[in-house]
């Protein structure tokens, strides 16, 4: 499990409007190329969006499906890469004074990740926490200064 927290300087509010937007996603999700809602239900439970993950010259398609959704403060996603398997991530968002902090919190659950799931795995998955959170943190706080990001 790959658990990481970040101190985002904008409302638990202004946080979940980024998550529940649909079309932001590839805005603070690291390696998304394109994201599409599949219906205009995001982030319900069992709503859904599709994505493109670029590698260099190799796509992959996949999607993320909302398992959880306690607005503003929880949203759980589980994320299917096709023949990669599945993840989990959870999201939390808890108020910090006039800020929030987010905790990250992933574990792969299927496919080779999930087979293969070690420390190794952990590190990179923190890596990779490191990175969406600071995304995450740059449009949350772009968008509470009235910003265009």
């Amino acid at each position: 499990m790959a658990l990481r927290h970040q101190l985002i300087k904008a409302r638990p509010e202004t946080v979940w409007a980024v998550l529940a937007d649909g079309s932001r996603y590839q805005d603070w999700v690291v390696g998304t190329a394109r994201s599409r809602p599949k219906d205009d239900h995001w982030p319900r439970l069992g709503s859904a969006l599709e994505y493109t993950v670029r590698l260099g010259p190799w796509e992959l398609d996949g999607q993320t499906i909302v398992r959880c959704s306690e607005p503003p403060r929880r949203l759980e996603l589980e994320i299917d890469s096709g023949r990669l398997g599945t993840a989990r991530i959870a999201l939390e968002l808890r108020p910090w004074g006039e800020h929030t902090v987010v905790i990250a919190d992933e574990h792969p659950l299927t496919g080779p990740s999930g087979r293969l799931h070690n420390a190794g795995v952990d590190m990179l998955l923190q890596l990779r926490h490191r990175r969406m959170l600071g995304n995450l943190a740059r449009v949350a706080e772009g968008a509470d200064q009235g910003g265009a990001d």
